[in-house]
């Protein structure tokens, strides 16, 4: 993206203008002029154009509708994004139609600051292309004007233009050609059709190669998506987490891909697919690089953290002499904190080692019905403090072993336990439920809270998911995400079942992990 791109950003939050200053200019999106009033900010659009228009929809002033119908006046062909929360949903949704804006973001996005990236390097292009395609309308004008003037030397004339096509067909060919980004014509059943240069180098493999495959028998997905899901004919499809293997070198090339359909110039004949292939090798190691430095900053935060916890133990166990009842209290509040602060530290350290490949799970035969109790017994005073009961029924033959790793299968079902309980209202009952098929074990906890949208569900074991779309939570959104980890490290299976208003139900399987006549450990 060049640097000369020109993003305006406008929100009455300085913070957020700020951040997101930081953020586009570090990305090296462009050039960004930050507004916290909209007064100010059209002053300055009076005389100075930009690219793209970022406004937030509620400010004192004016809304972001307001604003953003009075810089369309100003700059018709110009991209623009209403920056909205979940409340002002309906109103970004009636701009959409009235106002005429490019799209609306719903914030906040989370973790994956591609949500505003891409939104806003695709409105650049967007409104460069509106601009391209507004000169091209004006020379196409003047080219009919010139046609009809220069009739009597029509032959002159069309040899004229057509020189000029084929100076325009060898340009785009160039761009093709030279292009640093693989792109591939894919048909509708997936076959490569042709490509650049760019794509053969990646592949390792010549044009002619290339066109005796599918596109999902060269590219490999990370994450067991299906490719052919990719191609999708209704919207521009952007995928990361893939790979492709170069046929020459054997080298494993981690690349994010886009997609779109062309639809056919005739009826009756069948459209392609335009994928783009961008080798992101260099950003995935960078991501490593980061994701280790943040977990060698977080192990070495355990320490201040285990030594915090245990002087002001001594303080509040009398060592260090007598105290005030009201001191007692802050420094119980202290401890409570760095408690909380050591268990997000231990928890970020999990997250790291299951994502690095570094945790090994520790198996031992034990009873699995015995361990269950032992969660329920944990978590007996806050179920009490709402007034909620715990059932169990199980459907296992006595003293039922299996064998997993005890204490990362014990994380598992308290973060199922303790979900239930907050989101269970005060009087509600949740149920534990086991049984086994052969030697698989299922296990469930089911509790009749809220319930959770089917929209929601596939977000809930991703990481630093916090809550639903209806409803925020305060934790630190790691405990699903890294209950995934563990049954996935034991080759089990993990998933929600859910309905809303009537309660949602956790499992997990553990195939394979039931044990008979087994020394318990």
């Amino acid at each position: 993206m060049s640097e000369h791109n020109k993003i305006l950003i406008l929100d009455d939050e300085t913070v957020f203008t700020s951040s997101m200053k930081i953020l586009f200019e570090l990305e090296g999106v462009g050039e960004v002029f930050a507004f916290n009033s909209p007064l100010k900010a059209l002053e300055y659009l009076e005389n100075n154009p930009v690219d793209v228009v970022v406004s937030d929809f509620a400010m004192p002033e004016m809304n972001g509708v307001e604003f953003l119908s009075k810089v369309k006046r100003l700059y018709p062909d110009l991209s623009l994004i209403l920056v909205t929360g979940y409340a002002d949903k309906e109103n970004a949704i009636k701009a959409i139609n009235e106002v005429g804006i490019y799209r609306y973001i719903e914030k906040p996005w989370g973790n994956d600051n591609n949500n505003i990236l891409i939104p806003v390097k695709n409105a650049i292009e967007r409104t460069r292309l509106k601009l391209a395609l507004k000169e091209k309308m004006v020379l196409l004008e003047n080219a009919n004007k010139k046609l009809t003037e220069y009739s009597e030397s029509l032959e002159d004339l069309v040899k004229a233009k057509t020189a000029d096509i084929i100076e325009m067909n060898s340009r785009l060919n160039a761009v093709i050609n030279y292009c640093a980004d693989g792109i591939l014509l894919v048909s509708e059943e997936g076959k490569i059709v042709s490509s650049n240069p760019a794509a053969e180098k990646m592949f390792g493999l010549c044009s002619d190669m290339l066109k005796t495959h599918n596109i999902s028998e060269v590219i490999i997905p990370e994450n067991n998506i299906p490719l052919n899901s990719v191609l999708n004919k209704e919207e521009v499809k952007f995928v990361r987490d893939l790979s492709i293997v170069n046929a020459a070198d054997g080298k494993n090339i981690s690349v994010e891909i886009s997609s779109s359909y062309i639809s056919p110039e005739k009826e009756g004949e069948n459209g392609n697919f335009v994928v783009v292939i961008r080798d992101i090798s260099i950003m995935k190691d960078m991501e490593r690089l980061r994701d280790d430095f943040i977990a060698t900053l977080t192990h070495d935060l355990r320490t201040p953290a285990l030594a915090a916890i245990q002087t002001l133990e001594y303080f509040l166990d009398g060592s260090l002499g007598a105290l005030e009842e009201k001191q007692k209290m802050l420094l119980t509040t202290m401890k409570k904190s760095n408690q909380d602060m050591l268990g997000l530290v231990n928890t970020l350290l999990e997250v790291y080692k299951y994502e690095s490949g570094k945790m090994t799970t520790v198996k031992t035969v034990f009873e699995f019905e015995k361990l269950v109790d032992e969660c329920a017994e944990q978590v007996k005073s806050l179920a009490e403090s709402k007034n909620i009961e715990i059932v169990k029924c199980f459907n296992l033959e006595k003293d039922l072993k299996i064998e997993a790793d005890r204490n990362e299968i014990r994380r598992v079902i308290m973060n199922f336990m303790g979900n239930a309980i907050n989101y269970t209202n005060d009087g509600g009952s949740i149920e534990l439920k086991a049984s086994t098929d052969g030697d698989d074990l299922q296990f469930s906890v089911k509790d009749n809270g809220i319930g959770i949208s089917k929209q929601d569900i596939p977000k809930l074991f991703k990481r630093f998911s916090q809550g639903t779309s209806e409803r925020r939570s305060m934790s630190t959104g790691l405990g699903l995400y890294l209950a995934k980890q563990i049954i996935d490290a034991h080759g089990g299976k993990i998933w929600l079942e859910s309905d809303k208003g009537k309660g949602s139900e956790f499992f997990f399987i553990l195939s394979g992990a039931v044990k008979h006549d087994r020394i318990v450990a």
